[in-house]
């Protein structure tokens, strides 16, 4: 089965998204890798301990490119700042990293771009690569953007 590609677009607040699906996916028992630029991953790493007084989302925070530490094996929310390792969970959300350089080892991509117009410039181009690759492409535009 080839890998889902969705694209949340003109997000208003991309991190809150973030926290709140990563929250739905970690209620579901689901695991989930995030990728962003670095400084998007340290607010995101702050805001995942603060968004919710009353929820906690299990994550772990590491720089890409090497194995995971062993502390991952037991936690749902992998946030890593460069390419995720090969033993990595098999959703990955992407909060405007680069694409990664092997998408289709994931079962499911998801896009957040904000309606900031750099961040529309990359979301586009992520768009054509995936698109490129022949992989199946859903759009969920913002209906707050």
């Amino acid at each position: 089965m080839p890998t889902e590609v969705e694209f949340h677009t003109g997000v208003d607040e991309p991190l809150g998204f973030a926290c709140r699906l990563l929250r739905k996916a970690y209620r579901k028992g689901s695991r989930v890798v995030v990728t962003a630029p670095s400084a998007t991953l340290a607010r995101l790493d702050r805001e995942l301990w603060t968004f919710d007084e009353r929820d906690f989302v299990p994550h772990a925070r590491w720089a890409g490119g090497a194995a995971a530490p062993a502390v991952a094996t037991r936690t749902p929310i992998w946030l890593v700042d460069g390419e995720p390792p090969a033993d990595c969970p098999p959703v990955l959300v992407n909060l405007g990293a680069p694409m990664v350089t092997e998408p289709a080892r994931f079962a499911r991509i998801i896009e957040i771009v904000s309606g900031e117009e750099d961040e529309l410039q990359a979301g586009r181009q992520r768009w054509r690569d995936y698109k490129r690759l022949g992989l199946p492409l859903k759009q969920h535009p913002s209906i707050h953007g």
